[in-house]
């Protein structure tokens, strides 16, 4: 049984959460991230849930888990259709070498031939590495989605007109486990204003465990410090405030929004105070703000239950 939510709700948030519970503040181990996917997968929540976030040096660990998944997870299925994301590292060549590898030797038949990888990650600190940290895995696969992480300190235009030219997407981190990793609002809205005025596709990664925003726990620990964190409604409404040509200072508005009773979802549309959006206007902003990477699959999901929005 899959979860009821209405067509507005289903059009933003289908498929949302890439999960990436081997990366901190969870940092589970591979054969716990896994079962954790596939029972996601098998739930009734699942048509919230994307790709598997996991890093190109760690595949072959992947793939010995999914060897032993059976004896591992007894009564558990594999996923038909496990999609992943890869992060690659600073060594674009050898990197996508290693990937070109684990495509290679997918399985034509078998739970594990529904494995199959759709995007890959990089960083990079200046517009000028770009071009040579997407190329190689352009040359490997055109169809793979190329994320590039850019540092939101940084002016975005350069790092986002050289993603243009390299036909990649764009990425930003959104958080993290300190209170200083979490940027400001204007920084997150100056990269998706960028990003949509030149046509460039993006995500967003860290940080967005919550659907709204207010002051959280920045870890799993006993006694984490709390910070102000941005909740992934705030981040992908006030994307479709600039995609359905609202001001800046509106989206903004919807970024530093607290209070659950402006958000309010309907049959057709999700409104917040003056702003409607229908579902064609969310399909719109989705396929442009393609998603987030959250090592919590269950806290973006049961925090929206908490709201009675879902």
């Amino acid at each position: 049984m899959i979860t009821t939510a209405p067509p507005p709700l289903r059009a933003l948030l289908t498929g949302i959460v890439d999960y990436a519970g081997l990366f901190p503040p969870a940092g589970l181990d591979m054969a716990t991230a896994v079962r954790n996917y596939a029972e996601y997968h098998a739930g009734a929540d699942r048509w919230m849930l994307g790709r598997f976030v996991v890093p190109i040096a760690r595949l072959p660990e992947f793939d010995g888990e999914l060897e032993a998944f059976g004896d591992n997870s007894p009564g558990l299925l594999l996923p038909d259709a496990w999609p992943l994301s890869v992060l690659g590292g600073p060594e674009a060549g050898a990197d996508a070498a290693l990937l070109e590898a684990f495509i290679a030797g997918r399985p034509d038949v078998g739970v594990a031939a529904g494995v199959v990888v759709e995007a890959v990650e990089v960083r990079v600190a200046a517009p000028a590495e770009v071009a040579s940290m997407v190329a190689p895995y352009r040359q490997l696969e055109a169809a793979l989605d190329v994320y590039v992480e850019i540092p939101l300190t940084e002016e975005p235009a350069r790092f986002v007109a050289a993603i243009a030219a390299a036909r990649g997407r764009a990425k930003a981190r959104a958080g993290g486990v300190t209170p200083e990793s979490i940027p400001p609002a204007a920084q997150l809205l100056r990269f998706l204003d960028t990003c949509l005025r030149a046509g460039v596709p993006c995500k967003a990664t860290a940080g967005l465990h919550h659907p709204l925003r207010a002051s959280y726990r920045l870890t799993y620990e006993a006694g984490s410090a709390h910070a102000e964190m941005h909740g992934y409604l705030n981040v992908f409404l006030a994307a479709a405030v600039l995609r359905g040509g609202g001001s800046m200072t509106d989206a903004e508005a919807v970024m530093l929004e607290r209070d659950a009773a402006a958000f309010v979802v309907t049959t057709d549309a999700i409104r917040w105070r003056a702003w409607t959006f229908d579902v064609r206007s969310l399909e719109d902003t989705r396929a442009m703000v393609a998603g987030f990477g959250s090592c919590s699959f269950r806290e973006p999901v049961d925090d929206l239950r908490a709201l009675a929005l879902l």
